[in-house]
């Protein structure tokens, strides 16, 4: 009974620690990713061309290709994504983008920080 009662005990605290180290690293960033400021970005004064823009902030993190002609957004391509995204936000992201040609819109909503992960690294490809 005594062993019994270690193994229960030794199982239980595993998965406390497993627990919580999931809490930890689902919640590792959250506040600096949705205070993450977006800033616009001045497309007149960006030539042609695909530029590469990428952002690294734990489990939010992803690289995209911003491609540019005639001074407008043509197409952004997600290269390289970390985090579990789902698809439909991540295109909603883009289409908003080149729809609005600005990196200065809305987030979707649950999704706020990977949204703003998104956009980050699209105005990191414009402006470096």
């Amino acid at each position: 009974m005594k062993k019994a009662m270690i193994v229960i005990l030794s199982i239980l605290g595993v998965l406390i620690v497993v627990g919580a180290g999931g809490v930890f690293y689902i919640t590792n960033g959250l506040e600096a990713g949705e205070n993450l400021a977006i800033n616009p970005v001045d497309l007149t004064a960006i030539e042609d061309g695909t530029y590469a823009g990428v952002y690294q902030a734990g489990r939010w993190s992803n690289e995209v290709a911003v491609s540019v002609a005639d001074h407008q957004i043509a197409n952004i391509a997600v290269v390289k994504t970390v985090t579990i995204d789902d698809p439909e936000m991540t295109s909603t992201i883009i289409n908003n983008v080149i729809k609005n040609q600005s990196t200065t819109v809305d987030t979707v909503s649950g999704a706020t920080v990977t949204s703003k992960a998104y956009l980050k690294s699209i105005e990191n490809a414009l402006t470096q």
